[in-house]
């Protein structure tokens, strides 16, 4: 099985324009003194005269311009004339072209979610005379190397564009803490936000704070979310329905149910934290991924009363919960429902779907959402595929997982660490050790970094054999990662 991936003047005097017939008759309108013509006064000067600009005159070939001088006006200075025009222009405009080619290039890139092709494409831009250092490319590559599980890189990048001189922003330290706390390095997120306090011009702010409660609530650190809370009530920053929903998520997660209806009190009493759709959404999820369903139902009908109109996204996380549940007459009534309210199905409304069948190994009802997701035009993603390979692979037809790895390399749909970790369960779940131990190989190759689920999956696959022996080189390396803090989650 292989896993493919897809990836560039001035001119001189010249002479002076002769008056044409418009000109000669508005010459003639001009009131002035009558007086002969030169051509009765100095008729043999006129004769030189026309003889000599008829021997300066030359034709010119398209696209040349006159370089000739001809008499110099008293008191202007006479320039040299400039050759290869044409060509000078045509240097700057392949110049513009080139870098228009280059940043639209890296612009793809991050859009794909392709950092180590980012960072080549954006090195390679630095590399060029016209390259001027923007915060909003920086802030997009900080961001892309987060979401990436490159924190040690995306602290590289920052340091070279202070380098540079580009003068950091709060924002900009907001993306680099962030891209701390998305790989659980809670202690460098804490530094950096600390060197903010320092910076008249980088204090944190809401956002700030949110982003790092994210983390310690994600983590369970809910100690430190209330030493937070403590901090930005000293410097007047008010939590706002934001912070609120990301502390809700974290106590739905944990199923801390008092602390989180105690949350969600306070935002209906408060005027700063209103809670809405989002509110409703993470509500809905905590119960719907818990098969909490009754529990699920009950908030959506009290969130209604709240007067909180649902979104394509809530009805997402409704038909997600009852696919879960295989309550496929409900599932079907919500999709129903949406499209008698003219909401659009999306991509997830469909992973859903796919996914449900895909958990029961119902490949024949999989394949059939899948094809009408293509009829629909609607874009296969990552989970997409990752749920394709889980269904083959529960139903046994291990043939296609191959023919579904080479599709989603055919869509260049992006390869991140559930990709791989589909595509390693699969090899295990097909007693397939040689070619998942491959598909590992290849996984680091792409530096995309394995997780603890990568770890368990093949460990448990070892274990089924007895080789007791790659279990403790495991053992070593997930070791290892976690000593230089670069396992995720």
């Amino acid at each position: 099985m292989s896993i493919s991936l897809s990836l560039s003047s001035s001119l001189l005097s010249s002479p002076l324009p002769r008056p044409g017939p418009a000109a000669e008759t508005n010459s003639k309108k001009k009131k002035t003194k009558p007086h002969l013509p030169n051509s009765v006064l100095f008729p043999h000067a006129v004769a030189a005269a026309s003889v000599s600009d008829k021997k300066r005159q030359r034709l010119w070939k398209e696209g040349e311009y006159p370089g000739l001088s001809v008499t110099v006006i008293p008191g202007s200075s006479k320039k040299t004339p400039l050759k290869n025009l044409k060509k000078k222009l045509d240097r700057k405009n392949n110049a513009k072209a080139w870098a228009s080619t280059v940043t639209e290039t890296l612009s793809d890139c991050i859009l794909k979610k392709q950092w180590l092709q980012a960072l080549q494409v954006f090195e390679m831009l630095r590399d060029q005379p016209f390259y001027q250092p923007k915060q909003g490319t920086y802030m997009k590559l900080l961001v892309l190397l987060g979401k990436s599980g490159q924190p040690h890189r995306a602290r590289q990048l920052f340091q070279e564009m202070v380098q540079e001189g580009c003068e950091p922003t709060a924002e900009l330290y907001t993306a680099l803490l962030a891209a701390y706390c998305r790989n659980n390095l809670i202690d460098d997120a804490f530094s950096t936000l600390n060197q903010m306090k320092t910076l008249p011009r980088c204090q944190p702010d809401v956002f700030t704070y949110s982003t790092l409660i994210k983390a310690c609530v994600d983590t369970s650190r809910f100690d430190l979310v209330e030493s937070l809370y403590g901090e930005m009530e000293e410097r007047l920053i008010t939590p706002n329905t934001v912070t609120q929903n990301i502390v809700l998520n974290g106590y739905g997660k944990a199923g801390k149910f008092d602390q989180m209806e105690k949350v969600l009190s306070g935002m209906l009493e408060s005027s700063a934290s209103k809670p809405d759709v989002w509110t409703m959404n993470i509500i809905l999820s905590v119960f719907g991924n818990k098969g909490q369903v009754d529990m699920m139902e009950k908030w959506y009908e009290k969130f209604r009363d709240f007067g909180i109109q649902p979104e394509t996204r809530t009805f997402n996380i409704l038909i997600g919960a009852y696919g879960k549940k295989r309550m496929y007459d409900k599932m079907s009534s919500v999709m129903e429902y949406m499209r008698k309210l003219q909401f659009p199905w999306t991509t997830s409304t469909y992973n859903n779907v796919i996914e449900a069948f895909a958990d029961a190994g119902d490949a024949k009802h999989m394949e059939y959402t899948f094809d009408q997701m293509r009829a629909e035009g609607m874009k296969a993603d990552t989970k997409t595929f990752c749920c394709l390979i889980n269904g083959y692979a529960n139903a046994g037809l291990f043939h296609k997982v191959i023919s579904c790895v080479q599709l989603a390399a055919k869509f260049e749909i992006p390869e991140n660490t559930s990709f791989y970790n589909a595509v390693i369960s699969a090899c295990a779940k097909a007693d397939d050790l040689m070619e998942m131990e491959r598909v590992f190989k290849r996984m680091n190759d792409k530096q995309c970094q394995p997780n603890s689920i990568t770890f368990s999956i093949m460990v448990e696959a070892y274990r089924k054999e007895g080789m007791n022996d790659k279990i403790y080189d495991l053992e070593l390396l997930k070791q290892e990662l976690l000593d230089t803090a670069s396992l995720p989650e």
